[in-house]
């Protein structure tokens, strides 16, 4: 009969806009001296939320987890494209922006609802030929990437005000939210880009229920091992 420990299972933070995903995961590692941790599903540095980090032989169970459908929150700046798709990149054109009603917004939104083919941005994990995009695009290299299969349920518009749309959406994994907002911008005819993003669910696991990273690297190993969900709640909440 196999075993597990109190750090077999999974730990949900909400992560700060700043680190990377892997670097949440180096630190949780090295602060509380696990040998195996991972996290599934990348968040760019500027965004924060649900990060699903697996410990120990929780690992083996991280592709189901990646494969769950996720929620987002966000806001979209109209009138303005970068090249990254987001308020990181270098802006490569404004453009003035209509007086839309909210009701225009919604309109426009229902029409990225369903199945779709989305094509990475450059800046980007996505690996080519084993180097992530992002490192070729640093380098000003762009290079052809496939399109992937991407299916969004539902992604109402809530508010617009100064030229900037706050939203929700709901997709499965892998869809590219920057490049949904670059996308609707394009439809709008004056552009957009992705200036806040939240990840608030994953599957059935919630943001409400994670822990702040700031105030996970404050436990001590006993009060970490409390907030690890155990791998066979785990599984079964996967099934």
């Amino acid at each position: 009969m196999q075993t597990f420990s109190a750090f077999d299972g999974a730990l949900l933070i909400d992560k700060p806009a700043g680190p990377t995903s892997h670097d949440i995961v180096d630190v949780i590692r090295s602060e509380f001296g696990l040998k195996k941790v991972g996290h599934c599903g990348t968040l760019d540095p500027n965004a924060t939320g649900l990060l699903i980090l697996v410990l120990g032989k929780s690992t083996k169970l991280s592709e189901k987890l990646m494969s769950d459908d996720k929620v987002y929150e966000g806001s979209m700046k109209l009138g303005q494209t970068t090249n990254t798709y987001d308020s990181e990149g270098e802006i490569l054109e404004s453009r003035p922006v209509p007086e839309f009603a909210l009701e225009q917004l919604n309109e426009t939104a229902k029409g990225f609802v369903g199945d779709q083919m989305q094509l990475p941005p450059m800046v980007s994990a996505v690996k080519k030929d084993g180097v992530p995009l992002y490192k070729l695009a640093r380098k000003g290299i762009e290079v052809e990437r496939k399109e992937r299969f991407i299916h969004v349920y539902r992604f109402p518009i809530i508010a617009y005000e100064n030229e900037t749309a706050w939203f929700s959406i709901t997709c499965t994994k892998g869809a590219y939210v920057r490049t949904l907002a670059h996308d609707f911008g394009a439809k709008l005819g004056c552009g957009a880009h992705l200036s806040t993003l939240r990840r608030s669910a994953s599957g059935k696991l919630n943001v409400k229920d994670a822990i702040a990273f700031e105030d996970a690297v404050k436990l001590s190993h006993d009060e970490l091992a409390k907030r690890v969900i155990p791998i066979l709640r785990l599984a079964s909440a996967i099934a």
